[in-house]
């Protein structure tokens, strides 16, 4: 203070117009480093809603998927496949269904990815009685289970079942069941793998063949899992030699739009920088109006 009074009487100035200068930058370059901090202050309530859907996956594990047509085998294809898929529902519950002539729930509908490729990559023939295959079981399971969900997604709509597989069907009620599907408004989508052409299974040291011996060759049967598409409104997508459905297959169930889970209200507050950066303002044009004489002439 004493020395804003002796820069005073040397400018032959107010003291107090300097004293009030200097206050105002002070109190300025204050304001300043206080918006640049962003505070954050004042209580407000925002909604928080869940949204999402539940996906069950049912992955044919028949011997004939142990055919090398698609690199390195149809099997080990769909595996690399289904890790994409899960990462691209990361917000939604996953589940995946094993079966052959049987169905096996190889893992229930989760959120938790990790377990999920875990399952996903321990997967392989051997998991299944190699006893044909049969679309039955699995839709079936799968139907039972989007059905049965306990918690807030029992009145989700959002429900998707794909079925993964080479087409090849021996089953009996997989047209019973698809139709069940199509009346609850569950999407079921069809992932066929193979070729046309076909290939050979590894069987231990060589090739599986038939009872007259002969090398079995497993060919992709597409108008099964054509046909089950068809009657519940769904869509048909394929891995062959040339083309790779996934991507189209991930964007269409991305389409669909998900089911509201769940919806709270939490405790908010937002960023009120711009009080202390409007007083600033008017700070700094209130010092540029101040004029206080610097030079002695």
């Amino acid at each position: 203070m004493f020395r804003i009074v002796r820069i005073g009487q040397v400018l032959n100035t107010p003291y107090y117009t300097t004293f009030f200068k200097l206050t105002v930058r002070t109190i300025f370059f204050g304001l300043l480093i206080v918006a640049f901090m962003g505070p954050s202050f004042g209580d407000s309530k925002k909604e928080i809603k869940s949204v999402g859907k539940d996906i069950m996956i049912c992955v044919d594990l028949s011997k004939s998927m142990d055919a090398f047509d698609i690199q390195p085998t149809r099997l080990e294809k769909v595996k690399y496949e289904m890790k994409r898929i899960v990462e691209a529902f990361n917000s939604d519950r996953v589940g995946v269904i094993i079966f052959s002539s049987e169905a096996f729930m190889q893992c229930p509908l989760t959120y938790d990815q990790n377990a999920l490729n875990l399952f996903i990559e321990t997967m392989n023939s051997s998991l299944v009685p190699s006893s044909g295959t049969d679309f039955g079981p699995p839709l079936r399971m799968a139907l039972d289970k989007l059905n049965n969900q306990e918690g807030p997604s029992t009145q989700q709509k959002s429900k998707v079942i794909v079925l993964i597989s080479d087409g090849e069907d021996f089953g009996e009620q997989s047209n019973e069941i698809a139709q069940e599907i199509e009346e609850k408004n569950i999407k079921l989508f069809t992932l066929g793998v193979g070729t046309e052409k076909g290939g050979q299974i590894i069987s231990g040291r060589g090739y599986k063949t038939d009872a007259q011996g002969q090398t079995v060759v497993s060919k992709l049967n597409s108008s099964e899992l054509k046909s089950l598409a068809n009657k519940t409104n769904g869509q048909y997508f394929e891995i062959n030699e040339t083309q790779n459905d996934v991507s189209k297959l991930i964007n269409t169930i991305g389409k669909i739009e998900g089911e509201l889970r769940d919806a709270r209200f939490v405790d908010v507050s937002s960023n009120q920088y711009h009080f202390f950066l409007l007083l600033a303002l008017i700070l700094l044009v209130l010092d540029l109006l101040i004029d206080v004489k610097t030079v002695t002439i």
